[in-house]
C-alpha cells in the first residue's frame, strides 16, 4: 500500500473530511491515521472545531442588540472616515 507523509495528509485532511477522495487515497489517508497519533489528533481537532462552527452559526443576536452593534460600527466607520480625509 502506498504510503503518504504526515504533511501530505494534513494537504489532504479537508478532502478527507468532506468525503471527496477518490478510493484509493481514502485508504492511503485511513491508513495513515490508523498508525499516526499526532495526525489523529489534528483530524479529531479539526473535525470538532467544525463541529463547534456549525453550532454557532445556529446562534442568533437579539434584534435590540445587534441594531446597538449595528450603529456603534457605523460611527467607528464614519469617524475613522473623518480622520483620513
Amino acid at each position: 500500500m502506498q504510503e503518504i507523509s504526515c504533511e501530505e495528509l494534513l494537504q489532504h485532511l479537508s478532502d478527507y473530511i468532506d468525503n471527496n477522495l477518490d478510493e484509493e487515497l481514502t485508504a492511503v489517508a485511513q491508513h495513515h491515521l490508523a498508525t499516526c497519533p499526532n495526525c489523529r489528533i489534528v483530524l479529531n481537532s479539526t473535525q470538532k472545531t467544525i463541529t463547534l462552527f456549525r453550532e454557532q452559526g445556529k446562534r442568533t443576536i437579539p434584534a435590540e442588540r445587534r441594531d446597538r452593534l449595528f450603529n456603534q460600527l457605523q460611527a467607528a466607520f464614519l469617524t475613522g472616515r473623518e480622520t483620513i480625509s
